[in-house]
C-alpha cells in the first residue's frame, strides 16, 4: 500500500470513527504540568537520560526535552513520566 494512500485512509478512519488523531496516526501524546513534570506516551524507546536531558525516540523523529534535576518517575514500553524542571522540549525530524 503506497505511503500517500495510507496516510490519506488514515485521516479518513480518524475523522469518520471520531478516534483522537495521536491514536491512529501513532503520534506521541505529551502533557506538561508547569515546569515540573511532563509524561510522554507513544514514544518508541529511550535514547539519553541525564539529569539535564532526556532524548526519546518517536515513530518519526525524536523528542528533546531539556532541564535541571530529572528523575524518571515512571517508565513502561511506550509511556514515561519525567520530574525536574523542565526549561525546553524540541522535536527533532532526523
Amino acid at each position: 500500500m503506497p505511503k500517500k494512500w495510507r496516510q490519506k485512509f488514515r485521516k479518513w478512519a480518524t475523522d469518520k470513527m471520531e478516534l483522537p488523531p495521536d491514536v491512529m496516526m501513532d503520534l506521541p501524546r505529551v502533557t506538561i504540568v508547569g515546569q515540573l513534570h511532563i509524561y510522554i506516551e507513544n514514544h518508541k524507546g529511550l535514547l539519553a537520560f541525564s539529569d539535564k536531558e532526556v532524548r526519546l525516540l518517536l515513530k518519526q523523529g525524536q523528542l528533546l526535552i531539556k532541564g535541571q534535576s530529572f528523575v524518571i518517575k515512571t517508565i513502561l514500553p511506550e509511556e514515561i513520566l519525567l520530574e525536574g524542571k523542565i526549561n525546553e522540549v524540541m522535536y527533532l525530524n532526523e
